[in-house]
């Protein structure tokens, strides 16, 4: 029986190793869940800093990382450029139409997109014409948000058929031959009620802050895998090297 025993020992070693790098595994996920449920908190605390905050400057500079001032509250000076609008197919709460990303040239020359608001599509046609737009220098107050390169879920962006499904941004600057574009967006706020916009104007201020952090969940869900791989080994070691009785099979 000796012989026999001896070559079990391979695929003994092997699905112990497998264990360990399984048990291993599963505890390096779950450490990084925590670590990602550390950052997912921090972010959100300082989104809602950011939002509540008086409103400052946008950022200038084409080589800013947008991701360090998402959510910052900004303001804006220029002119909307109106012949250059693309508008961008959105769902809200309002229902599906489109989001008005109109270029807002400042008074440096740069310019910025601003994501005016959302119109429902029997609108699309009027927002196309631009009845009522805004003339001459305007003040933008809104949240900087960064670009959504390539398009939505299972749906890309055709800027040659000027069909868009996300804001992206360097895209969209390039569709309508815009240069010194910033490397972010602004979805303006609702204006005081007294200055609200006719009907069939751009619905702004409906930008959704909402972070999902699940990663609590995660983490506890990959250590608990962690645990059930080594009490699975634990288990199959004691059986596997307990004393056997006269007759067992080894």
């Amino acid at each position: 029986m000796a012989p026999r025993t001896a070559r079990r020992w391979p695929g003994r070693l092997l699905w112990g190793a497998l264990a360990l790098l399984a048990f291993i595994g599963f505890l390096a996920l779950g450490q990084w869940q925590l670590e990602r449920r550390a950052w997912k908190l921090d972010l959100i605390e300082r989104v809602e800093q950011r939002v509540d905050a008086p409103p400052v400057a946008a950022p200038a500079g084409a080589d800013i990382d947008p991701q360090e001032y998402e959510y910052l509250r900004v303001r804006l000076h220029g002119e909307f450029l109106h012949q250059r609008e693309t508008l961008v197919q959105a769902s809200t709460v309002l229902g599906s139409g489109y989001w008005v990303l109109t270029p807002l040239r400042r008074q440096d020359g740069t310019t910025v997109l601003v994501n005016r608001g959302f119109v429902a599509p029997e609108n699309r046609q009027r927002a196309q014409r631009r009845e009522g737009e805004p003339r001459g220098p305007v003040t933008i107050t809104g949240l900087l948000r960064s670009s959504e390169p390539g398009g939505a879920f299972l749906r890309d962006n055709a800027p040659e058929k000027d069909r868009w499904y996300s804001r992206d941004v360097a895209a969209i600057a390039k569709a309508r031959g815009l240069d010194r574009v910033a490397p972010y967006f602004v979805d303006a706020e609702a204006p005081p009620l007294a200055e609200g916009g006719g009907a069939g104007q751009p619905v702004s201020g409906l930008t959704v802050i909402q972070f999902r952090n699940n990663h609590l969940v995660y983490a506890l869900t990959w250590f608990m895998l962690a645990l059930m791989v080594a009490g699975g080994a634990g288990y199959a070691a004691r059986e596997e090297f307990r004393p056997r009785r006269s007759g067992d099979p080894r």
